[in-house]
């Protein structure tokens, strides 16, 4: 376990106030961990303040009405859905059920550090496999798949890159994984996307496949600090994870919230429209400045600047918090998350001096 690297999380906005002297936190602008600029959902906002008067009670541990609606909007059982507390501790439910020392996990490089952290976890092997421009490379893990492998972990879009691979080909590796394998879809921000861009991932759960969904509240519906997400897999996988959760994982506040913000589609769509424009923003201005950037379907981008631990930190000092992209093993490039209009303007500004500074 001593061996065990750290996942680094974003800093938070007042630590860097304070650590750079700032006379407030208002000042800077957080576009690192890919959170929604636009805040909470409104509709999870009123049941958040609807809740508090309760909350001298437990939650519902078996989260009844939001595992209800989920599977109605879903088109799938509620013996299918499994909520937690953010799908990062569905992961950790996944390594406890499917990782064992001897097994291994099929990743590729530059997918969500959390893959690979669980996999070690629990003594498996992570077989990492290289992206291809940036993308899973489906077929080249699909040969990486042995009669040890017990999981193969795709995030759909992938984060840090925000790419995502042909729903064609995807389905078709889905249907191609050997029956002793295990395939983890991770779909933390597939909302984002518009309806006819969203691959059908669900059916091959219809169907009873080998697959475990996750999906998240924190993006989308803007609840990162409440910490739920869930999972969609067959029965038998569902009941197989739940023998290892523990009561009461998710708090009663995030459950009421999530129910709200399932609801709220003028609120997602607000939101696509956000990232829309601004991914065509960054894409616009990048290019004429001559940066280079990964095209990215989701709110986030993947902007190379050269020595991205320096940027990062130098942009701390213009008030503009990106994350840096070492830790993924691409020390050359900075993570900027998608924002609200000005908060984009200011940020492309604080880039275009840091990177002038560096040159000069």
């Amino acid at each position: 376990m001593a061996s065990l690297k750290r996942y680094e999380t974003g800093k938070p906005i007042g630590e860097v106030a304070r650590e750079l002297g700032f006379a407030s936190a208002d000042e800077i602008i957080k576009l690192a961990s890919n959170e929604n600029s636009l805040g909470p959902s409104p509709l999870a906002i009123k049941a958040m303040k609807k809740s508090a008067r309760d909350m001298h009670r437990y939650p519902d541990s078996g989260a009844f009405y939001l595992r209800k609606a989920l599977a109605s909007k879903l088109q799938v059982q509620p013996e299918q859905i499994m909520i937690a507390n953010g799908s990062n501790e569905i992961i950790e439910f996944i390594g406890h059920v499917f990782l064992a020392p001897g097994s291994e996990a099929v990743i590729a490089d530059r997918a969500f550090a959390i893959f690979r952290l669980i996999a070690e976890m629990f003594e498996a092997r992570p077989v990492i496999v290289p992206m291809r421009n940036f993308t899973h490379d489906l077929k080249a893990m699909l040969s990486a798949v042995t009669p040890r492998t017990r999981v193969v972990f795709v995030a759909n879009p992938n984060n840090p890159t925000g790419t995502m691979v042909d729903a064609g080909e995807l389905h078709d590796f889905i249907n191609k994984i050997p029956p002793h394998v295990v395939v983890v879809l991770d779909e933390a921000y597939i909302e984002l996307l518009p309806p006819a861009k969203q691959p059908d991932t669900l059916r091959h759960v219809r169907e009873g496949k080998k697959i475990i969904v996750l999906r998240t509240f924190s993006k989308t519906y803007g609840l990162a600090g409440l910490r739920i997400g869930y999972a969609v897999a067959p029965r038998e996988g569902i009941e197989l994870m739940a023998q290892i959760r523990q009561p009461f994982n998710v708090n009663a506040m995030a459950l009421e919230a999530a129910l709200a913000a399932l609801g709220d589609d003028a609120f997602v769509e607000k939101t696509r429209r956000m990232v829309n424009e601004g991914l065509h923003y960054f894409g616009e201005k990048l290019t004429k400045l001559g940066i280079e950037f990964v095209p990215s379907v989701t709110n986030f981008m993947l902007v190379k600047v050269g020595n991205g631990r320096k940027v990062f930190e130098e942009m701390q000092k213009e008030r503009v918090i990106v994350r840096p992209m070492d830790g993924y093993g691409l020390p050359e490039y900075v993570r900027i998350s998608v924002g609200k209009r000005l908060e984009n303007k200011l940020c492309l500004k604080a880039l275009q001096h840091v990177l002038a500074k560096s040159l000069s």
